[in-house]
This record gives C-alpha cells, structure tokens and sequence, in this order.
C-alpha cells in the first residue's frame, strides 16, 4: 500500500472542567482515503477516521475502558473545525491487547452487545449501545504469519516471532519504516530482555541485524550517557565543558553537539 494513501499521526488534548478535571488524551489517528482498500485484516474495519488504542501487557481492559475509549472517539468528533466535519459513520475504532478481556466481553455482552470473533484474535463488536464500528484486537491469537509486528510487543513474545521480525524489518528502507521498526523494538526488547539478550549472545548474525536495527536508539543513550557525565564532572571539577570534554579526549568536532545541549 502507498505511503502517501495514509495518514497516521499521535495528537494529546488537554481538557480542563470547571477547573477541578483534566484528562489527558493521547490518540492514534489513522486517516484512510475512500479508495484505498486495505488487504491486512485489521484494517478491513477502517473508513476514513480511525481511533486506535493500545494496551500495555500489563494493563486492564475493562468495560470501563471501553467506554473511555469510545469518549475519546466522541471528542475527537465534536473537535472538527466545522459541523458534522467528522461524521459518525465514518469513523472507526480499535483497541489492541494482548491477551483475552474475557470480563469485559461478559459486560458488553449483558449490554445487549454482540461480539464476532471476524478473524483470528480479531473481534468485532456491534450492536445498539456500540456507537462506532469496533474490533477489539486480541494479539496473541492473532495468526502468527500475518501479524508478526503485533505478536512481539507482548511480555510473553517467542523467539520464533522475533527472528522472522527482524529478518523482515533488516529489509526496510524508508525512513517512516524504520522509525516504525525502532518503536516497536523498543517495547518489546523493555518486555522481554532475557530472550533478546539469549538471541544477542547464540546468534551473532541476529545480534548484528538488532544492533543495525536500534543503531539510532543505541547512539541516542550513548550520547545521553555522556552528556550526564560531562555535567557531573563539570559539577565536580568546577570546569568549564571544553576543558572537561578535552579532558575526556572527545573529538572537537563532536563537541558542539554536547555544549548546545548543556
């Protein structure tokens, strides 16, 4: 599918009532054009206006959840610059979790919800009280093949699921697709550092391809790294940043980058 077909973009609103309230929303918004059609079966639900939310492995979804889910949909409606600029039936949600909200499904269901299991691990809810066309994404019984991205950011992932991640993602190119690469791995290996360090150290050829992959990461807490120390010692020795970083033989070139950060 072709980049310039999509627009996804993360937006926070700040909503303040009566001066004793204030949620933060912070929303994905994947905006579809009307002739693209979309051959991943998650996005088979989509139409032009579409609210995603993703759960942490160890957070709750609840029926509560849901609805607060739903508001934040209902927001994002009525913040169009004109009338009706969103409308209703154009407008999509998803909510991803890893494993089975068996409690919430309970409490959509006595609601008079109905909800089909439309694809493996992909449930779609409907009925009177569902405002918005909704699946619900339960990503690890999602089919393994297809969904190798989604099958990774899990507390329990699979070495199996990892290795075929990164041999696909060692393959992309663009930027856009590796800055998405980069967000998902670092989730992921922050789950399940014991299984990404087996692979790092039985594997030199897995462990070069994640080192490519989180080269950006990596350089970005190297960097990180070193500018604490260079305060710290600054602090310490009462000297100034050149004398400090010359005393820790740092490269001139390198040393404004440092100091414009100080």
């Amino acid at each position: 599918m072709a980049r310039q077909n999509w627009n996804f973009y993360q937006t926070k609103v700040i909503l303040n009532f009566r001066g004793n309230l204030i949620i933060r929303m912070d929303l994905l918004i994947i905006k579809k054009l009307a002739d693209v059609w979309i051959e991943n079966e998650l996005g088979h639900i989509f139409k032009k206006y579409n609210v995603a939310e993703f759960k942490s492995p160890d957070d709750a979804l609840s029926i509560d959840d849901y609805y607060k889910t739903v508001g934040y949909a209902c927001l994002y409606k009525g913040l169009g610059e004109t009338v009706d600029q969103i409308p209703a039936n154009e407008l999509t949600i998803s909510i991803f979790r890893e494993s089975y909200p068996r409690e919430m499904f309970e409490a959509m269901k006595n609601l008079g919800m109905e909800i089909k299991e439309q694809y493996p691990g992909i449930y779609y809810i409907s009925g009177k009280q569902a405002l918005f066309d909704t699946q619900i994404v339960v990503t690890k019984q999602l089919d393994k093949e297809t969904h190798r991205t989604l099958r990774i950011l899990s507390k329990h992932v699979r070495e199996e699921d990892v290795r075929a991640f990164v041999e696909k993602a060692v393959q992309m190119s663009e930027p856009g697709d590796r800055n998405n690469v980069d967000a998902v791995l670092q989730v992921s290996v922050s789950a399940n550092k014991e299984i990404y360090e087996a692979i790092r150290r039985c594997d030199k050829v897995m462990c070069e391809a994640l080192r490519e992959l989180m080269k950006d990461d990596l350089e970005k807490r190297e960097q990180e790294t070193l500018l604490k120390t260079i305060k710290n010692l600054m602090d310490t020795t009462k000297w100034t940043a050149e004398q400090v970083m010359a005393a820790m033989k740092i490269p001139e070139a390198d040393r404004g980058k440092y100091i414009a950060k100080l």
